[in-house]
């Protein structure tokens, strides 16, 4: 439309919208579609040339309210993890971004999200965690915290799995959590993790507003608020900008992805490196320790190479192959044949 600011692909962020919203008014979720739709539309990406995958629950909904052109897979029940290493594998020129929720990722389909982290396959991997089963009337999840309360007044007296934590353990390779109501720090996040080549995982608290929203949850919209801990302020800076920085020594700290581009952290809480993977898991530890959230980029690893580029996969991707390649000529089984009955 006339007067609607284009990316440098001449792309409005209108053509990154999907389909109607059917969330519930004020869901979280809807706040990271958003996030997710500015990402991709500040780093000026084609919707055509992304995969959207989810699973099942109100989180795997949310594919189709972004990006109406791009190709898209609803899996079963747990089972997104599992499909997108298959979708990755079949062709890697796609720009993969799978949304899953608590349930789907930490319980149901936790064995396929550990082998995902694992292989480090190459995935922009959103996880919509509010604690509870939206879409089952409520019942705590396997991220809800140990001593929340139940909107029917139950209290939770399970440890909760901390995604991030089991992300770093298992080989990810980009980790981050955010909130669902802070688009200031969650697209840059995001923007990150288009970048990065490998599996990075964005744990975004996300208040469920029906069943996990009053007073005693730790996922609601004040508690969050309330026991957020920032470890830097994000911003993303692509490579085709040539941009000169001029920071105070010791307030900065620049990551280098894999196309050039970087992650600048401005330093708030002293000079935490997002490299180091040990001081990582300490940092989400203490986080926990004193009943907060730590957000921003928790750990990050340049050097690990994505699962596509360990198995040497040709450039040509898989689902272009035609027969010829596919299908070896009689002669060659013959000559294999033959190679057996030696």
């Amino acid at each position: 439309m006339a007067g609607d600011k284009a990316n440098r692909l001449n792309l409005t962020e209108k053509d990154y919208e999907g389909a109607a919203s059917t969330m519930c008014r004020g869901c979280g979720h809807d706040a990271i579609s958003a996030s997710i739709m500015r990402a991709f539309f500040e780093s000026s990406i084609d919707p055509r040339k992304v995969v959207k995958l989810s699973g099942i629950g109100c989180s795997s909904k949310t594919p189709a309210y972004f990006l109406g052109q791009s190709f898209g897979f609803n899996a079963v029940h747990g089972r997104m993890s599992a499909v997108a290493t298959g979708a990755n594998l079949a062709n890697h020129t796609l720009i993969p971004v799978g949304v899953s929720g608590d349930g789907d990722t930490a319980a149901i389909g936790l064995g396929n999200f550990c082998h995902m982290m694992r292989r480090n396959v190459n995935i922009t991997y959103v996880v919509e965690n509010n604690g509870v089963y939206g879409l089952t009337k409520g019942q705590f999840s396997a991220t809800a915290d140990k001593g929340s309360v139940m909107k029917g007044g139950k209290i939770n007296d399970i440890p909760a799995l901390d995604l991030c934590e089991l992300a770093i353990i298992l080989g990810a390779t980009y980790v981050a959590r955010s909130f669902s109501g802070d688009r200031k720090q969650l697209a840059p996040l995001v923007q990150g993790a288009f970048a990065h080549k490998g599996s990075a995982i964005l744990d975004v608290i996300s208040p469920c507003v029906t069943f996990n929203n009053h007073e005693g949850s730790t996922k609601s919209m004040k508690y969050v608020k309330d026991h957020l801990d920032p470890i830097h302020d994000i911003d993303f800076i692509p490579s085709y900008e040539n941009i000169e920085i001029d920071y105070q020594e010791g307030t900065d700290h620049a990551v280098t992805l894999h196309d050039g581009s970087r992650i600048v952290l401005h330093k708030l809480n002293g000079d935490y490196d997002p490299t180091n993977r040990m001081a990582a898991l300490q940092m989400i530890h203490a986080a926990v320790a004193e009943g907060k959230f730590l957000t921003g980029l928790i750990y990050y690893d340049p050097n690990r190479v994505e699962f596509a580029e360990e198995l040497n996969l040709g450039d040509t991707p898989l689902a272009e192959l035609g027969q010829d390649m596919l299908q070896p000529p009689a002669e060659a089984l013959d000559r294999i044949n033959a190679d057996f009955m030696k």
